[in-house]
């Protein structure tokens, strides 16, 4: 099995509030994070697709493709934006980082056709990373 991953950035403001709890309690639970003005990060995704390289191109993917696919699904519609209110994909749940891992794999997932999908690693900051593998059974 060979993994090849691609690496992008993007930056994006969120809040970290869930409107079913009060004030007082998304302050203790999410601190600063919880600010309703919000606040931003400069993330880095890595996405990784795992397979056997094609006999005939020497690719489990060709990367070209999965940087448009990545363009096209993620960052166009996740940089520079409010991750709360601007991303459909993330409509309803709390934009923490590993919910937006979650949701860039299912953007991902139906539109990576060489190889299969391996895993979203999401760099919030450069100490807190995530990393998501998809629906395990």
């Amino acid at each position: 099995m060979v993994y090849v991953t691609r690496r992008a950035t993007f930056s994006s403001s969120h809040i970290l509030f869930n409107p079913e709890l009060s004030d007082e309690e998304n302050l203790a639970l999410f601190d600063k994070c919880a600010n309703k003005m919000g606040h931003g990060h400069n993330y880095v995704v890595e996405v990784t697709v795992a397979g056997e390289p094609n006999v005939r191109t020497g690719y489990v993917i060709d990367l070209k493709k999965l940087k448009t696919i990545i363009k096209q699904e993620v960052l166009d519609k996740v940089d520079h934006k409010h991750l709360n209110f601007e991303v459909e994909f993330l409509r309803g749940v709390i934009p923490t980082a590993e919910n937006i891992a979650r949701g860039i794999w299912r953007v991902l997932e139906p539109k990576i056709r060489e190889g299969k999908l391996y895993s979203v690693r999401l760099h919030e900051t450069e100490n807190n990373i995530v990393e998501y593998r998809g629906e395990r059974s």
